[in-house]
């Protein structure tokens, strides 16, 4: 009796867990991550089935949105800005210039011509919309495919999108907490009228109305999470409504296919609906690790590492992809490769070389970028920002401490 008694009292006086980061949603984003390299380096449409990572990505950016907004909210987008535009900037720095020497004039270009095509130049400043770039252009000493400056600025729409939802925030937040239902469906119902083709929007506004259509509600969904209105929700009717909704995205995507198939990137209304349920499942079961727990944390440095770097990975990862191209190219200059088994065995395998040699490109732009994302967020530049601490050599200590020392 006086032992529990004792226990009690101790356990009131312990001082409650200081918050740190949810390792489960970390964990969430550096899988995300991994899935676009691997999508944008093979290809495979079941990808986007499998684990579909912009939902993700949005969801988990949308649910720590909510929680800066306990803090002014002129403040919070500033420094939400602070810390994506200086990456995008030095994206901007490399690529640009190399675009113009593979010969791309601007004045030239029929689609970014003119006036608005330098303003157009703006979004590689502050992505409001889509940044210009030509659809093939050439390379110093042809290394690179024709299409290059398609392949690595194409992705930037998802920064595009995630400052619109950042400045739009302060007013969905404000509206989620008064009719949280309504806001939550609200993007899904845009994603059927898009989707289906009632209303089309055409060019660069079409595009952007698309995107906050097939993402918004996963958005919300982070504020969901956050506000803990889904955790209200008794877990087996937001499962089985789930999916019911990713079963009619599926059933949608079999009637609508694009011209990379079950690929969903090219389905919006299909995308909107499975992303949706899928953050719904993801989040549901959200078990908030303060660490990764099992055989789960030998994975832990690099979690840590993308996620202090996922900014530096999303921007440059499709660029380091064509780079192995001409590395894996000067293999076939190898003199131990001249046979022609040699050559067909190196062809066959290519993919799989790309795949084993964008990684240390990663990190390499990780280590030669990333300390942007610290300079941005006010933080003292790391270049291997994984978690891991520095041992420590102690000094001996003196016996008998002298004046001087």
């Amino acid at each position: 009796m006086t032992q529990d008694y004792a226990a009690g009292q101790r356990e009131a006086a312990a001082p409650p867990k200081a918050p740190g980061r949810d390792r489960y949603l970390d964990l969430l984003r550096s899988l995300a991550l991994v899935r676009v390299v691997l999508y944008h380096l093979f290809g495979w449409a079941w990808l986007t089935v499998l684990f579909p990572s912009m939902g993700v990505m949005f969801a988990l950016a949308g649910s720590l949105m909510a929680r800066s907004l306990n803090r002014p909210a002129l403040s919070v987008i500033r420094g939400r800005l602070r810390r994506l535009l200086p990456p995008l900037w030095a994206f901007g720095a490399v690529v640009l210039p190399l675009m113009f020497a593979g010969g791309w004039k601007l004045s030239e270009d029929p689609d970014h011509s003119g006036t608005w095509g330098l303003l157009e130049l703006v979004n590689y400043v502050i992505p409001i919309g889509a940044p210009p770039y030509p659809w093939e252009t050439g390379f110093p000493k042809d290394l690179l495919e024709s299409t290059w400056a398609d392949q690595a600025v194409g992705p930037l729409w998802y920064l595009r999108a995630y400052l619109w939802f950042v400045l739009l925030s302060p007013l969905l937040l404000r509206v989620f907490r008064r009719v949280p239902w309504a806001t939550l469906l609200a993007p899904l119902a845009l994603a059927a009228v898009v989707g289906t083709g009632l209303v089309t929007i055409p060019g660069e506004l079409g595009n952007a109305v698309t995107d906050f259509a097939v993402y918004g509600s996963c958005w919300v969904l982070g504020f969901a999470h956050h506000e803990g209105v889904l955790a209200k929700v008794p877990r087996y009717l937001a499962v089985s409504g789930s999916v019911l909704v990713m079963a009619f995205g599926l059933w949608w995507a079999s009637g609508h296919q694009g011209p990379d198939g079950w690929d969903l990137n090219d389905i919006p209304l299909a995308q909107a609906a499975w992303s949706f349920g899928f953050v719904v499942i993801l989040l549901q079961y959200s078990p908030s690790w303060q660490e990764l727990p099992g055989r789960l944390a030998r994975w832990d440095k690099l979690v840590t590492l993308s996620n202090n770097r996922a900014v530096t990975i999303y921007l440059w990862h499709n660029l380091l992809i064509m780079a192995t191209v001409p590395i894996i190219d000067q293999a076939y200059n190898l003199p131990f490769l001249q046979s022609d088994r040699a050559v067909a065995a190196l062809d066959a395998t290519d993919m799989l070389w790309m795949f084993v040699l964008v990684w240390p490109l990663i990190g390499v732009a990780i280590v030669a970028f990333g300390w942007i994302e610290d300079l941005a967020a006010k933080r003292r530049p790391r270049l291997w920002p994984n978690g891991a601490k520095k041992r420590r050599t102690k000094r001996p200590t003196p016996a008998t401490p002298t004046h001087g020392a």
